[in-house]
């Protein structure tokens, strides 16, 4: 601690804060400023937070079903989709696959649902193995060579 002079008195400091709000207060802008929140206060009607309205986390489970279920069907797709036309609406469902995950994950996420957010990153991570499983062969990658159009 500084050793005050002698004479100088010690500071009031909750009076000088005082007298700066109240000086504050009295400008144009700051006025404005307050009366705009105030307003914004009294418009927004009360609401309970997303976490604890028990629709959205429903819905959140029914948006990590849906993945799951899109996810587990696209390993019994029924048709051959080595290369062509049948190839691409394939990478679509894959891509719908990392899509869904996506949509879940934020979901979890915005809700702090942890499980499911991991069932929704477990998802992506498993459109991004089906992607690749079909895109890295065409690209040059993988040991075995395929091609995007059939000959």
């Amino acid at each position: 601690m500084v050793p005050k002079p002698q004479g100088e008195k010690e500071r009031d400091w909750d009076r000088e804060l005082a007298e700066v709000d109240r000086l504050l207060n009295q400008l144009p802008t700051h006025q404005a400023e307050q009366a705009a929140a105030a307003a914004k206060r009294a418009a927004a009607p009360p609401s309970a937070p997303a976490s604890s309205q028990p629709t959205s986390r429903a819905g959140t489970w029914a948006r990590v079903g849906l993945g799951l279920l899109i996810g587990i069907g696209m390993t019994q797709w029924p048709y051959t989709h080595g290369c062509g036309l049948k190839l691409f609406i394939y990478l679509g469902g894959v891509f719908t696959v990392i899509v869904a995950g996506v949509w879940s994950g934020l979901s979890s996420w915005k809700r702090q649902m942890g499980v499911a957010h991991i069932l929704s990153q477990g998802l992506v991570i498993w459109g991004l193995v089906l992607a690749a499983r079909e895109v890295l062969p065409r690209i040059g990658y993988a040991k075995e060579v395929a091609t995007w159009f059939c000959p």
